[in-house]
């Protein structure tokens, strides 16, 4: 299936290069990028997460596409859309997430790249709901959602259930925008 491209005025959601590995892995071993994940991922395991991203991408035509700047970097990371199926008082959704380069962040290449992908959402797929979840403490990303127009009610919150009881980034929020 052709992967669908998505344009903003500063930015390309692409489907993904070899040339793009390189700087996801350096992305993936940033212990500050990954604060709010299970931990930094070595080039092998990045590798793999890519080609698992690349797959759905292929077969769906959309997914977590690769974020180029137009006039500038050609990989800054991924933004984009992922069916999540982990059991949850919300799920099976949809979620709009994002993962971009240190250098990245503070140009509001996060919020204008979800925006593209939300509107692909509920325009191309049809969706009803889009989420976002991160951990409790994530304040870049929940400020993001906040940016992007989705609403949090802490009625929501949840312990993520693939990370061990107890783990500091167990408790999670969703945040929820409707078409």
């Amino acid at each position: 299936m052709t992967v669908r491209e998505l344009r903003t005025e500063r930015l390309l959601l692409r489907d993904w290069r070899e040339s793009d590995l390189e700087p996801f892995a350096a992305l993936n071993a940033d212990p500050e990028v990954m604060r709010h994940f299970r931990g930094t991922l070595t080039r092998e395991q990045s590798d793999a997460f890519a080609g698992r991203i690349r797959s759905h991408l292929a077969e769906h035509g959309w997914g977590l596409w690769a974020v180029e700047v137009l006039d500038g970097p050609e990989f800054i990371g991924f933004v984009g859309l992922v069916v999540q199926t982990f059991e949850a008082h919300f799920t099976p959704a949809t979620e709009v997430g994002w993962r971009l380069a240190r250098d990245a962040w503070g140009h509001g290449y996060a919020p204008e790249a979800a925006r593209a992908a939300l509107d692909f959402g509920f325009g191309e797929l049809g969706l009803a709901e889009i989420v976002s979840i991160t951990t409790a403490g994530n304040d870049k990303s929940r400020r993001v959602m906040t940016k992007i127009g989705m609403t949090y009610d802490p009625a929501d919150d949840f312990e993520y259930p693939l990370l061990d009881e107890g783990h500091p980034l167990r408790p999670s929020v969703v945040y929820r925008l409707r078409r």
